[in-house]
């Protein structure tokens, strides 16, 4: 072999290192971003026994709550004092996991009554526990600081979680970027 020959083999031999390192590294970790945004029972259910799932398998989790989802954060005994505006928010939104309303079949209001009473007799968990799970397996929450702004929710209203915090968008999108799987309900 002639030294140009080894000397190209050589840079051929970095680029293609470079090449896996970059690719290594945008692949993601063993981490999954979950978007909640619905504010529905069923959707949020649904998140965090995907959210379950995903720790079974050791990935991580981290679930970002935006918009209508954020209520299903709040803490019903909570009530912080807020202007006017923010308590009409406040009243509109449903108080806490137990007062979500069903994405279909609402029944005049007793869907989520049935579901709830359905998913109890299947042995299925109800979404408070789910929530109880996630919180000691290592699930992190992420509340959007812009759509509590929106809503008029404040942070001492939010339920005790033992990862809980209060990020932009921007944070999220970090997430997704270090994600191998990203999930929107």
């Amino acid at each position: 072999m002639t030294v140009a020959n080894e000397i190209n083999l050589q840079q051929a031999l970095e680029a293609l290192t470079e090449r896996v390192d970059a690719m290594e590294k945008s692949a993601g970790n063993d981490r999954l971003s979950i978007g909640v945004m619905s504010g529905n029972l069923d959707n949020t259910i649904a998140a965090f026994i995907i959210a379950l799932g995903a720790v079974a398998y050791d990935i991580q989790v981290d679930m970002f709550f935006t918009f209508w989802a954020t209520a299903a954060l709040r803490d019903p005994r909570r009530s912080p004092a807020k202007n006017l505006l923010d308590k009409m928010f406040g009243w509109m939104l449903p108080r806490g996991s137990r007062a979500l309303p069903l994405s279909k079949m609402q029944m005049a209001g007793i869907g989520p009554m049935m579901i709830r009473s359905v998913m109890n007799s299947h042995g299925v968990k109800s979404l408070e526990q789910l929530m109880k799970e996630a919180g000691e397996f290592g699930v992190r929450i992420h509340v959007c600081e812009m759509s509590m702004g929106v809503m008029g929710l404040k942070e001492e209203e939010m339920i005790d979680y033992p990862s809980i915090d209060y990020v932009g968008v921007g944070s999220f999108i970090q997430m997704i970027n270090e994600s191998k799987q990203v999930v929107f309900l």
